[in-house]
């Protein structure tokens, strides 16, 4: 498939602008994706309506109400135009949820995004697999650090009781003469 068959201005990360967390999952909402593939919101959510069982709830459910009030107070801009499309409930695909449009929306262009898409989510996904040993190192570190400061605090106030003077007067050590047996 001919790469000039995408939006001139479809790049990565256009790409991953549009992706958002929604119960905890990576998305892409029906609006954005319609956009992506040049075709209506109403047509690609009339496309998934009439073939509705392929799009199990892991692959695509809708926002609700409440969902979309935060989605909104969060994400959406103080640009008008960019509520358009939000008056309803919007669809949230995950990625096999975007993998499964390609099968309904056959245009040349939208197999073409979707293929740029699904190369996004993966190298998403890579990339969290990577840092995922950089995290599992920063909470060990951390751990190790916790204990240091630990032993630290603890030499600290061995110090400080070892330079402080003592309270009460100390007896002295050692043998006496005869005389300092009567003033001592």
């Amino acid at each position: 498939m001919p790469e000039n068959n995408l939006p001139a201005a479809l790049t990565d990360e256009t790409i991953i602008s549009k992706i958002y967390y929604v119960r905890e999952q990576k998305v892409m909402l029906d609006r954005d994706l319609a956009e992506l593939y040049g075709v209506e919101t109403k047509v690609l959510k009339q496309a998934v309506r009439r073939k509705i069982i392929r799009f199990p709830e892991d692959f695509m459910f809708e926002m609700s109400k409440e969902e979309l009030e935060d989605w909104r107070s969060q994400n959406v801009t103080s640009n008008p135009a960019d509520i358009k499309g939000l008056r309803y409930s919007p669809f949230c695909f995950t990625e096999q949820g975007v993998t499964m449009l390609s099968c309904i929306l056959n245009s040349e262009r939208a197999i073409a995004v979707n293929i740029q898409i699904i190369r996004i989510f993966v190298r998403l996904r890579e990339m969290v697999s990577a840092h995922k040993d950089i995290l599992l190192k920063l909470e060990q570190l951390e751990r190790k650090v916790t204990v240091h400061d630990q032993d630290i605090s603890m030499i600290f106030e061995a110090l400080k009781q070892l330079l402080t003077p003592p309270q009460e007067p100390r007896k002295r050590i050692g043998f006496r003469r005869n005389n300092e047996r009567d003033n001592g």
